[in-house]
């Protein structure tokens, strides 16, 4: 199965790319300009990997929890997604993703700390499936 991790920010779209279980992969984060931008720009992400399933990260348990999967789902419908779609916590995962890189490049809002937030969203959904 190939599955897109997304860390939905309101700046940055965090994407990573999994079709193994062990080999996660950031991609390219997508800056977002606007709602319809940005959900164009995922879509095209989607349809170039022939995704069968995305994660989304979502602070779950939280006050917000609800809220996000509100604007989550309109996200996703607006990038028109068929396939399967997954709700992983995403708790600390910008922070632990900050500390894989520091010390490697100076911290510039490229979208790479969203990219590999995505990544470990990925890996613990993973990794929660194969126990």
């Amino acid at each position: 199965m190939k599955y897109i991790a997304i860390d939905l920010g309101l700046k940055r779209i965090g994407l990573a790319y999994s079709a193994h279980k062990d080999i996660v992969t950031p991609l390219p984060a997508v800056i977002r300009k606007n709602r319809n931008q940005a959900s164009s720009e995922v879509k095209k992400v989607l349809d170039e990997w022939e995704v069968d399933a995305v994660v989304i990260g979502v602070p779950l348990g939280g006050s917000s929890e609800d809220e996000m999967k509100r604007r989550i789902a309109h996200f996703m419908n607006l990038v028109e997604f068929q396939g399967e779609l997954f709700y992983q916590d995403e708790a600390g995962s910008s922070l632990e993703a900050e500390n894989m890189m520091k010390g490697e490049i100076k911290y510039i809002r490229d979208g790479r700390i969203d990219s590999i937030s995505a990544m470990i969203i990925l890996q613990r959904y993973l990794q929660k499936k194969r126990s």
